[in-house]
């Protein structure tokens, strides 16, 4: 489970859409009290910030329809409480970026 913390315009085809499924499957896990992977760390740092998921979310199907994807699967708004800015960082941007140079794909960093 990954929520980049880096541009989604900087994202390869798989890194974009890979993060749209987890970044969906979280919101489940954090809004419906779900116990699968609600002790990861990535959903961990997510919990108290629906509102920067909603938000990140928001960014990720700007750019999904910018490269001319469908999307049909918008989060509720009305979950989308706490805080609007994730400062919490399982890895930081930086080595968000080194983590993907290593996986040798189309990402932009």
């Amino acid at each position: 489970m990954r929520i980049w913390d880096i541009s989604p315009s900087k994202l390869c085809k798989n890194h974009l859409l890979g993060e749209h499924r987890e970044l969906h499957a979280m919101w489940v896990v954090i809004t419906q009290n779900k116990k699968g992977y609600s002790k990861h760390p990535e959903t961990i740092r997510w919990k108290g910030k629906l509102k920067a998921m909603y938000l990140r979310h928001e960014e990720l199907v700007k750019e999904m329809n910018s490269r001319g994807y469908n999307h049909h699967s918008p989060l509720d708004m009305q979950k989308a409480t706490g805080s609007s800015v994730q400062d919490v960082f399982v890895d930081t941007p930086t080595r968000q970026i080194q983590i993907i140079k290593e996986k040798n794909c189309d990402c932009n960093v």
